[in-house]
């Protein structure tokens, strides 16, 4: 009998933060063991995939539509391993971050949005992922408030209302397809959704929910604030995975449910995501904090996810999808960079960078090297990205996504290198408030070296892929 590795990636964590929240002592130690945990069940379900092929649990026994079904494939499979690397970071890091009165609530709360984060990289139909999506959300507000100060909180509970605004949008969309299709099943979906006025409203719905929650641009407001007001590990969650979350939704949407909705929407979302790597540039570019930097660095970024709708083929979607992966460790590994100077110094001001940078050496190599990856400069994850997106620009005919790409890694380059300039002053070197921790620079590093990494073993991701042929358009069985 074959191990259910999708069932276990859900099992896992919810358990440990269980565990955690009454062993609050050991909450440490249980969270890490848990995420190594956790990765060794991703790599279980990697090889389960590569040998047989996608994988679909029914939960309960009862298959779909009566019950509720999981399923893997190499886009799933990929998210989950994306998950796993900046889980088990984030894990270490927070070890050494947090004091013992934040501990217990933060590894409760953490192994909890992992739960939450797995089962939605693992649903199989549309109101599932309504709900992993809603305690995923409820986990995030949670960890955002949990340093307790008035720019956390305010930064929570705008977090939670539009949140709520987004999730709301989303499960009207879902009423309207249930109700014209009598399913909730992906599977079931993919073969009955055909063009109609109510396919359109509810694709109108649901993808403008799943817009709030991803901080696409308009829709961005939120997003900066929540990121750079929260604790480092926070930080580094919401950026690499929460956001990436309802994107992966509407991913699964575009690609399996609604294949035929094209034309005005899928221009509008890559015009959207145009202008969001534009304007989000231009304002890290401006920023005084090195966090707010970081976090509108992401605004940015996250509009190059977009830029695969109006192109439409399997190139372009495989750019999207490595660019997610290669964002993920990279932001991680800057926020956790960004949180090591503030640790160091006590403050993150980017004019007053020269003296922390010759004392903390590692963290500026971090921050270059995930630089390396935001710009799309090879050889890393980024510039297989962006290469693959340029490539489908090109043989669509429509060169002027290619532009932006490189106008976008233009100003990457720019604020990266406004920050990393500060490494090669002569600045007299000045003691912080606290010592830095070797453990969490080295996290850090090693993160952005993932980043870099992605570049170099590029082709076995780009197989993984293909597992379950996610991108062609054909239903999952």
């Amino acid at each position: 009998m074959e191990t259910p590795w999708g069932v276990v990636l859900i099992v896992l964590p919810l358990l440990g933060g269980i565990g955690c929240f009454l062993f609050r002592k050991k909450a440490a130690v249980l969270g890490v063991l848990t995420s190594v945990a956790v990765m060794g069940a991703t790599a279980g379900l990697g090889w389960q995939l590569q040998t047989l092929g996608p994988q679909r649990y029914a939960v309960g026994g009862w298959g779909a539509p009566l019950g509720i079904d999981l399923y893997a494939d190499g886009l799933s499979l990929l998210m989950l391993a994306v998950a796993s690397v900046v889980g088990l970071g984030v894990s270490v890091y927070a070890n050494g971050y947090f004091s013992r009165d934040k501990s217990a609530h933060f590894w409760s709360l953490w192994l909890l949005l992992w739960a939450a984060l797995n089962a939605l990289f693992l649903s199989a139909d549309i109101f599932n992922l309504y709900v992993t999506l809603e305690l995923l959300g409820l986990a995030a507000v949670a960890l955002i408030a949990l340093d307790g100060g008035a720019q956390a909180l305010n930064s929570a509970m705008r977090y939670l209302l539009i949140s709520q605004l987004g999730s709301l949008f989303y499960l009207l969309g879902v009423a309207f397809v249930y109700h014209g299709f009598a399913s909730l099943d992906i599977a079931i979906l993919a073969q009955r959704v055909v063009p109609s006025p109510s396919v359109m409203v509810a694709v109108g719905l649901m993808s403008f929910g799943l817009l709030v929650k991803t901080a696409l641009f308009p829709m961005h407001f939120w997003l900066p604030a929540a990121h750079a007001f929260s604790p480092t590990p926070v930080s580094a969650l919401l950026s690499a995975l929460v956001v990436k979350a309802p994107f992966y939704i509407l991913l699964r949407l575009w690609l399996e449910i609604f294949p035929a909705v094209d034309g005005f929407f899928a221009q509008l979302l890559g015009g959207l995501g145009a202008l969001a790597v534009l304007w989000g540039g231009i304002l890290a570019l401006c920023q005084q904090r090195l966090k707010l930097l970081i976090a509108y660095s992401t605004v940015s970024q996250l509009g190059y996810l977009f830029l695969a709708f109006p192109l439409g083929m399997g190139t372009a979607w495989k750019g999207t999808l490595y660019m997610v992966l290669s964002h993920a460790v990279a932001k991680a590994a800057m926020f956790m960079a960004a949180g090591n100077i503030q640790r160091f110094a006590g403050h993150d001001r980017i004019a007053d960078l020269d003296p922390i940078a010759q004392r903390m050496p590692l963290t500026f190599i971090t921050l270059a090297v995930s630089g390396i990856s935001l710009m799309g400069l090879p050889p890393s994850g980024g510039f297989i990205a962006k290469w693959l997106l340029l490539e489908a620009s090109l043989e669509s005919g429509q060169w002027w996504w290619g532009a932006i790409l490189l106008v976008g890694g233009l100003l990457a380059a720019a604020y990266v290198f406004k920050v990393i300039s500060h490494a090669f002053t002569q600045a007299e070197p000045n003691c912080g408030n606290q010592r830095g921790v070797p453990r969490m620079e080295w996290t850090a590093l090693v993160l952005a070296m993932v980043a870099v990494l992605l570049g170099l073993f590029a082709p076995w991701p780009l197989t993984v892929m293909e597992i379950g042929l996610p991108f062609d358009g054909t239903p999952p069985l």
